[in-house]
């Protein structure tokens, strides 16, 4: 069974940094492509970033480019989403989810959401 822990959220003020961390178990990690979505307060859940599985591609959102750094160690079966000059419009809960593939343009693999980390970033 699929299973997939988000941790690392927390409060942050304004320009500060947070390490969110997607422990996986339940397939073959270096298979899929690795992704971390959000889901802002009576917002839609949205794609922040994607890596191969290969740790050797990845594409963010434009909202935050620049700013995440997402990474995968393929042999901890871990995916980490760095995230520096937090603002407050990032605030949400983080999920991370696989892909159905090896590549950023696979689809979405249907496995239920985990709980998700939330983060928090006021003044």
């Amino acid at each position: 069974q699929v299973q997939l822990v988000e941790s690392g959220g927390g409060f942050v003020q304004p320009g500060g940094s947070l390490r969110l961390s997607c422990a996986a178990s339940g397939f073959s990690f270096g298979d899929n492509a690795m992704s971390w979505y959000r889901r802002a307060p009576a917002e839609r859940r949205e794609l922040v970033a994607t890596v191969s599985a290969d740790g050797g591609t990845v594409t963010y959102d434009r909202s935050v480019k620049g700013r995440f750094t997402f990474s995968r160690d393929n042999a901890q079966r871990t995916a980490h989403l760095h995230m520096n000059f937090l603002q407050p419009s990032d605030t949400a809960v983080y999920y991370c989810n696989r892909m159905d593939g090896p590549d950023i343009w696979s689809d979405r693999a249907k496995d239920n959401w985990g709980q998700g980390t939330q983060v928090t970033v006021s003044a």
